[in-house]
Order: structure tokens, then C-alpha cells, then sequence
């Protein structure tokens, strides 16, 4: 954990992080700075596979809120989508060693931005053939999912932990992708009571044989036992900083009081495009320019150019 805590200290400071592990940072401010930590396996009821539920599940169009800052599949080109890949380059490279299929995005105060955090990297892991994704989210006290991917709150993960609604009717599928959406469902007076129930475990258990990735949104760590207690009960933790807000004393509470010491890395937020990003910007823009300009190179005629002509 010690690059965990230089990260983070370099974090307070407002500085960018220099050591390898941790990539360039975009407009939007989204920096991977992934270090490994073990993460121990929990044990995993086999309750076997959820046999057609996926053709239950209903369809709803992508129609992103424009606050909500998500990456578009058509507009790959933009720095922050080459952010979070970086980010699931390095979380599916310990997929591929470890078991790691449910993974809590927290930080530890209000607004470091976890939830933009969690929503972006589903986004990201679910333009990947076949890697169906499920968001999930599991802050019942001030839930976002909803309002980023504009559906409905209700029914969701409270209605069904209560009883009130099935499995397939708290999931949302994106038209056209492997993205997967379970909202926070209705208001609740006790949310950590809530969370204390089996049925939470056995869901997260079985989501797996469903999603290739389950991310969870949670409430941040000082403010509520809410993620400690979901850390518990999944393969990895992903903690999310501020640079130049976060305080590395809190950072140190958190990752002192967690139960379960499964943090696989931080992710460094709202870091400066020009710290880090004019090599990314200057190369991409180029390569994008190029592809642009050599499809709009066409003959007087109207047809399309040779390659020998485009050559010179």
C-alpha cells in the first residue's frame, strides 16, 4: 500500500502523480494511478447461473444527461475515453490473475468524483465485445445513476431487497450495448440495515454469472459504513481522490477503518489538462485531423482519391 499512500499524498498537494503507474489526465480530469494490492477471494455460493433472465430484462435508449460528462462511443477520440481505458487496461490485467468481478468505487469524502468515476469505467468496459457490465448503485442516500443515465430511480435495488420487486425488474439494459443499469430504487430511512441483509451478499454472489463486470457506486467512506461494509462482500475496492482537495489525514482514516483491506488502486481526479496531457493531445489530435483529411481528399470528379494519389 505504500504507492497507494505517496499517490495520495502527491494528491493533497495538487501535484500530478510522477510515478509509472499512473497515466496522463484528461479535460475532464479522469487519471488512473492504479497500484496492485492482494485481494483476497471471498467464498462464493454456487447458486448456479440466472438462466434467461437477460431476455426479461427491459431496454431503454441511451440518452446520457449532459452534466453527466459520460464518454459517447462515437466520439472516442476525446482524451478522457483514452483515460478509462488506461484504467480498464490495468483492472483487467488483474482480472486475468485474480478473481475480481465485483468492484466498490468510493472515496473518502463527498464529491471526488466516484460516481462519474464508477459510471465512466462501466461505460468503458462494456464498448469491449461480449464484457457485459452492470452498474450498480448502492448509494441509497444520495443516489446519481439515475439521474446521469436519465431513468428511472424506481424499482431498483431497495425494492428488491425489501421484496417488492423482482431481479429482472430492477435492471435496465442500454439499447445496442453490454451496459447493464441497477438504479437505487425507493428512498429508505435505514440503508445500512438494509445492506446488512443476506439477500445483498447472495446478489452480489451471483451477479457474476450474468456480468463479466459488476461496479458498485457507493457512499463515500467517512461519511457513512455503507462501503466498508460492501468492500466486504466484493473482490476489490477502487478509491477515488481529488487532486488539490482531498486531505491525505481523512484518506488515512478511511483506509485505517476499513475492514477489509482489498483496495486495488486510487483513481487521481480532476487533474489540470496541461500538467500532464499535451503530448496526448498533441498526438491524437493529429492522427483524428489526418483520418479526416485524407477521407475528404476526393478527385475533382467526385470520386474518391488513389492511395497514390493521397501519396503525392
Amino acid at each position: 500500500m505504500s504507492r497507494v499512500h505517496d499517490a495520495l499524498r502527491r494528491a493533497e498537494t495538487g501535484r500530478p502523480v510522477s510515478t509509472p503507474v499512473v497515466p496522463p489526465a484528461g479535460p475532464l480530469g479522469a487519471v488512473a494511478a492504479m497500484t496492485t494490492a492482494h485481494v483476497a477471494t471471498p467464498g462464493v455460493a454456487d447458486s448456479g447461473p440466472l438462466t434467461g433472465l437477460l431476455e426479461q430484462i427491459q431496454e431503454v435508449p441511451w440518452d446520457p444527461a449532459p452534466e453527466a460528462h459520460l464518454i459517447d462511443s462515437q466520439r472516442l477520440q476525446e482524451s478522457p475515453t483514452e483515460e478509462f481505458r488506461s484504467l480498464r487496461t490495468r483492472i483487467n490485467h488483474l482480472q486475468s490473475v485474480q478473481r475480481l468481478h465485483t468492484l466498490v468505487v468510493t472515496s473518502a469524502s463527498p464529491a471526488e468524483g466516484k460516481s462519474f468515476t464508477a459510471a465512466n469505467l462501466a461505460v468503458v468496459e462494456s464498448h469491449l465485445q461480449g464484457n457485459n457490465t452492470v452498474l450498480c448503485d448502492f448509494d441509497f442516500r444520495r443516489p446519481i445513476i439515475h439521474s446521469l443515465f436519465r431513468i428511472d430511480r424506481s424499482p431498483g435495488l431497495t425494492d428488491y431487497l425489501q421484496g417488492k420487486a423482482t431481479l429482472p425488474e430492477i435492471i435496465r439494459k442500454i439499447a445496442g450495448t453490454n451496459l447493464f443499469l441497477i438504479p437505487a430504487g425507493g428512498a429508505v430511512l435505514n440503508p445500512l440495515e438494509l445492506l446488512n441483509l443476506k439477500e445483498v451478499k447472495t446478489l452480489l454472489d451471483r451477479l457474476p454469472s450474468l456480468f463479466n463486470w459488476v461496479v458498485l457506486d457507493s457512499p463515500p467512506l467517512l461519511f457513512a459504513a455503507d462501503a466498508n461494509l460492501l468492500s466486504t462482500m466484493c473482490d476489490g475496492t477502487l478509491l477515488v481522490v481529488r487532486l488539490g482537495q482531498t486531505n491525505i489525514d481523512a484518506v488515512s482514516r478511511a483506509l485505517t477503518g476499513m475492514s477489509h483491506n482489498n483496495v486495488i488502486g486510487v483513481v487521481a481526479n480532476a487533474a489540470k489538462r496541461g500538467e500532464l496531457y499535451s503530448k496526448y493531445t498533441y498526438y491524437h489530435s493529429y492522427y483524428y485531423e489526418k483520418a479526416e483529411t485524407d477521407d475528404a481528399e476526393d478527385n475533382e470528379d467526385g470520386s474518391p482519391a488513389s492511395e497514390s494519389e493521397k501519396n503525392g
